[in-house]
């Protein structure tokens, strides 16, 4: 199937509610216009410069969806276009982007990244981190960024169960964070968990937001970074 057959193919399996996301990286500007032509306008790249030339070359009614992990020197260049960091994942980060989003007069999306892999190549915050720094002096003076909810990345295993029990734990995470610091935030409510694999389990165990790319695009061709 074409790249434009395999989106509608799972935006038709997936409730209204969970935003699909077109993961692109690697992947060729010709391949995003496929499907950017039969109405998806959500897009995530792991690469800084990456997204930079793509979203060049490209409509800028997309949503450029940063889900990679994000170096601090690297957040001035994306800040102007970009609709949603997933991969915030340390209050050094934060304090970052809401300084450059504050030049430009701009309230930043962001997504809190917890860490629930059993890999320790995963990036991310355990829950004792992310209330102590919600608690903070500090994140009470940022007033460029909005937190409007939590990413996660689960174990790279074919072991279903570990995956759901992942899932679960940080739905979990996101009730408490929820109940704890924006339970009169209506902003907050976004679970981003769910790639190519695994992103029905995800949506069974309350994911709003699904990053997929092989499923839509074909495996990755590194060729084209």
């Amino acid at each position: 199937m074409s790249y434009a057959q395999n989106y509608t193919s799972i935006l038709k399996s997936i409730p209204q509610k969970v935003t699909l996301i077109a993961v692109s990286k690697t992947h060729p500007i010709d391949a995003i216009e496929e499907v950017y032509a039969i109405g998806c306008r959500h897009f995530g790249e792991n690469k800084v410069q990456e997204m930079i030339q793509k979203h060049a070359n490209l409509p800028k009614d997309i949503c450029w969806h940063m889900i990679g992990h994000l170096q601090t020197n690297k957040v001035k260049s994306i800040i102007p276009f970009v609709h949603l960091i997933h991969s915030v994942d340390s209050l050094k980060l934060l304090s970052e982007i809401n300084k450059e989003a504050g030049k430009i007069d701009k309230t930043q999306d962001c997504l809190l990244q917890f860490y629930i892999a059993t890999e320790e190549t995963k990036f991310g915050f355990t829950q004792n981190e992310v209330f102590e720094m919600l608690s903070s002096e500090q994140f009470a003076t940022l007033k460029n960024v909005r937190i409007r909810g939590i990413m996660g990345m689960a174990s790279f295993t074919e072991n279903q169960e570990t995956v759901k029990a992942e899932f679960k734990t940080l739905k979990q995470l996101f009730d408490e964070t929820k109940k704890n610091y924006f339970e009169n935030n209506l902003e907050f409510d976004t679970i981003s968990i769910g790639m190519s694999g695994d992103y029905k389990l995800a949506i069974q165990e309350g994911s709003t937001m699904i990053r997929v790319g092989t499923t839509i695009f074909g495996n990755r061709n590194y060729a084209n970074i």
